[in-house]
């Protein structure tokens, strides 16, 4: 990786592993902090620029602070981190307070315990809608809502609220082409909001495609309305971080499909 270059995900995601694994080559107190962010960024540089404690560029320090200031405020937004000192009386640094002292909230203690699948999803809607590449403003706004707060449900293990806006994601997908193929906005609405009207929106799209279309499309969609239409009832159901993580995998996956399959789904 170019240091030059770390994004504030890299950071975050180093961040994470810190405060799960600990540090591996950086041997200082922490003072009074769960985290001192000075350290985790040495710890970086030691294993992104093969270099010792002893002779670290004090320059890359400051090149890369600001993508670890950024994550770690990151972190206190989504109510994993805080800054300051563990306890009362803790003992404390000039530059612990000014912004590189912090320590885990209860919700992190129980967050950092959970499954890590985190450092595999974005942490972020801007990298998100990356990883969709043109789809992500092709769909529109309705989509780029929905997906990105799916993945910020992920973010805070939400897994219910995940699912349910992956769900609606993917149904702005299909207005988006339903809207494109029949060129009348208000038809397509109209549809859309009948008793069955998804069913109907998803023949409009495929019902008369070749057979490996419609199979590769119901195969993207069929969990994400299962679980969507699950989680907005008010039953009770075991939506677990696994299928948070294949709703987002899924979502992605269709918005590939029908970005490369846009021409023949709309004709």
């Amino acid at each position: 990786m170019n240091i030059m270059n770390i994004k504030e995900e890299d950071a975050f995601n180093f961040i994470i592993r810190c405060l799960r694994e600990g540090l591996k080559h950086v041997s200082y107190s922490n003072y009074g902090y769960d985290l001192y962010l000075p350290h985790v960024m040495r710890e970086y540089l030691i294993e992104s620029q093969n270099c010792t404690l002893d002779n670290i560029d004090h320059n890359l320090l400051k090149e890369i602070s600001p993508s670890f200031y950024e994550a770690a405020w990151n972190l206190c937004r989504r109510g994993i981190l805080r800054p300051g000192i563990k306890k009362y009386n803790e003992q404390e640094t000039s530059e612990g307070s000014a912004g590189n002292g912090f320590s885990i909230t209860q919700f992190g203690k129980q967050w950092l315990k959970e499954h890590d699948k985190d450092s595999f999803v974005p942490t972020e809607p801007e990298r998100f809608a990356q990883m969709l590449g043109k789809s992500g403003s092709k769909f529109g706004p309705g989509f780029l809502e929905r997906s990105q707060e799916a993945i910020r449900c992920y973010g805070a293990h939400a897994y219910l609220a995940c699912c349910a806006m992956c769900g609606a994601a993917a149904e702005s997908i299909l207005l988006y082409l339903a809207i494109a193929k029949k060129k009348d906005e208000h038809e397509v609405l109209k549809i859309y909001y009948t008793r069955n009207g998804r069913v109907r929106i998803e023949n409009i799209l495929i019902g008369q495609q070749k057979k490996n279309i419609q199979n590769e499309f119901r195969g993207y969609t069929s969990l994400l309305k299962y679980w969507r239409d699950i989680s907005v009832h008010g039953k009770k159901c075991d939506i677990s971080d696994n299928e948070a993580f294949t709703s987002l995998v899924l979502l992605l996956r269709f918005s590939i499909f029908v970005n490369e399959n846009y021409e023949e789904l709309i004709k």
